[in-house]
């Protein structure tokens, strides 16, 4: 077998195969509490078998949708695959979303069986949300009762049960699925209002992104000897092709961080140095210190990985500084939850080298691979293709590219045109090939980037975690500072003497600001709290 299978039997593959592969955990899993922090391949593909036949005793078949909503851990991954070797379509939605977004996203997706945790339904029955009344049966992963954990006045009216409680035996019989049928459903950042849901099938999730990175390609491909470390949000679709593909290359050892935490993170790094390392981008930002310690968990590090967001260049400049191998890499990626990655781009010490000036750095976002991602930038207007040089819409086409929206078809058509999915950013494309990011368009600020004026805030501005500009009509930009200490004036002025005039920055700490479950900054409900009323420059018509 030279390429991934279908995720619902990936695991039995890999057992056949011989695959030696240990998996460490930061925590013990959530759908195996007791199970520890230490698996073998083997034992998940057990349980596997053994999820997939509780959720067939709950009542999930072929065709039916299978919703997760829990704390971020790699069993959604694996709540995935069981609900995909049943036939069933899961749909993983982060506990990061709202009790009244969450409502609204099951509503769309009425599943057979929702699979989540009480403390959640006690959340959304405080703010007035049942979750349960989506749902023909709903499982809590762990051992608390319903009855304990919400009032009596705002229980739901359909059966809640414990997960565990199901019999696990006999086993559900493995179902097949066409390449092109719906697998599996994530949702969008929802940075600007309700995620999307994006539905993937086994071509465009499994066949063109896990099997592109199960191929056995120069440098990034894991090695027998490797290591490899992921702290990402598993509810997103990057989780499920990491794990195929990662696993199917059969690494010594492979590393889930569940948490961002960072003396979490180095308790686990510590005992088990990862060599490949993907994690979010603000949990790169939340780990700088970690990796600025003389005895660095990041020593052995020969590969970071970072999708999802932009990366400023001061913490890649860190992170590189902490390996100890001569040449360490940084492989940047850029694309979206519709299409998977679009361009990548291979850092090192020696691009990172100038500091503090205003060059794209991590804006620029490279290249498409050829033969696999075709990239346009045209007039927002017109859609008429742009001269290189000149700032535009993004358009991208790929076999990757999802099958649609559910329940949002009206959106999706605004955004697909034939082949071809507009991404809702604006860029430049340079005489060489390469992507320069500007921003998204609804975050735009005419005759600016606010990407790199962040960028640039971050170099001057060492103590600053978190830098974000929002553009504004008929004022300066605002910028919102991250910060654990105000910011001395004298060098906030000395950082913005060359920059366009913004207003005086809000200085916040971590915590006010709010975020997707990966990590990106919510900017318009940054907006709604400290600019309420506002106008903004970008039309939004793309998000």
């Amino acid at each position: 077998m030279t390429k991934p299978l279908d995720p619902g039997i990936v695991f039995d593959a890999l057992a056949r195969r011989g695959s030696a592969t240990v998996v460490h955990l930061s925590r013990p899993l959530d759908l195996a509490p007791e199970e520890g922090t230490r698996w073998t391949v083997p034992q998940l593909a057990g349980l596997v078998r053994d999820t997939a036949a509780r959720l067939a005793a709950a009542g999930a078949g072929p065709g039916d949708h299978v919703a997760v909503v829990k704390r971020n851990h790699w069993d959604y991954v694996l709540l995935a695959c069981a609900a995909v070797r049943i036939g069933a379509v899961p749909a993983l939605l982060s506990d990061h979303l709202a009790p009244e977004v969450l409502d609204t996203l099951l509503e769309r997706l009425r599943p057979a069986v929702l699979v989540t945790q009480t403390h959640l339904l006690r959340k959304a029955a405080r703010a007035d949300v049942e979750l349960a009344r989506h749902s023909a049966c709903t499982l809590t992963l762990d051992s608390a009762s319903l009855h304990d954990s919400v009032p009596d006045d705002t229980r739901p009216p359909q059966p809640v049960r414990s997960f565990h409680d199901l019999p696990a035996r006999p086993l559900a019989p493995i179902h097949r699925r066409g390449d092109g049928e719906p697998l599996a459903v994530h949702h969008t950042s929802g940075t600007t209002g309700v995620p999307k849901l994006v539905v993937h099938s086994t071509t465009t999730l499994i066949r063109r992104l896990a099997g592109f990175e199960a191929r056995r390609w120069p440098v990034v491909t894991p090695r027998a000897g490797d290591t490899v470390a992921s702290a990402i949000s598993f509810a997103h679709g990057r989780a499920l092709a990491w794990t195929v593909s990662a696993l199917w290359h059969q690494p010594r050892e492979a590393v889930i961080v569940a948490d961002s935490d960072p003396d979490a993170a180095r308790r686990t790094l510590t005992a088990h140095p990862p060599t490949v390392l993907e994690a979010l981008p603000s949990t790169y930002v939340r780990w700088q210190r970690l990796a600025a310690e003389p005895d660095s968990p990041f020593r052995h590090v020969r590969m970071y990985i970072s999708t999802f967001d932009a990366v400023h260049p001061p913490t890649v400049r860190v992170f590189l500084d902490a390996s100890r191998r001569a040449r360490p890499l940084w492989m940047q990626g850029w694309g979206q939850t519709e299409t998977g990655p679009l361009t990548f781009r291979f850092l090192t010490r020696g691009a990172l080298a100038r500091r503090a000036e205003r060059h794209p750095t991590t804006r620029d976002l490279g290249r498409p691979v050829p033969g696999w991602v075709g990239l346009r930038v045209v007039d927002p207007r017109t859609f008429q293709p742009v001269p290189r040089g000149q700032v535009g819409l993004v358009l991208t086409r790929t076999k990757a590219r999802c099958l649609g929206y559910l329940g949002e078809q009206d959106r999706w058509d605004e955004k697909a045109h034939g082949p071809w999915f507009n991404t809702g950013d604006l860029a430049v494309r340079t005489r060489g090939g390469s992507l320069i990011l500007l921003d998204r368009e609804v975050d735009m600020i005419p005759g600016l980037s606010c990407v790199e004026l962040e960028d640039v805030l971050h170099d001057r501005l060492p103590e600053v975690e978190e830098a974000v500009v929002l553009g504004v009509v008929d004022r300066d930009p605002q910028t919102v500072l991250v910060v654990n200490a105000p910011i001395d004036p004298a060098r906030w002025r000395h950082a913005v003497r060359d920059l366009p005039a913004l207003a005086e920055p809000l200085t916040v700490d971590w915590d006010a600001v709010p975020r997707t479950a990966t990590g990106k900054v919510r900017r318009h409900e940054l907006r709604d709290r400290y600019l309420a009323g506002t106008a903004t420059h970008g039309t939004g018509r793309w998000t």
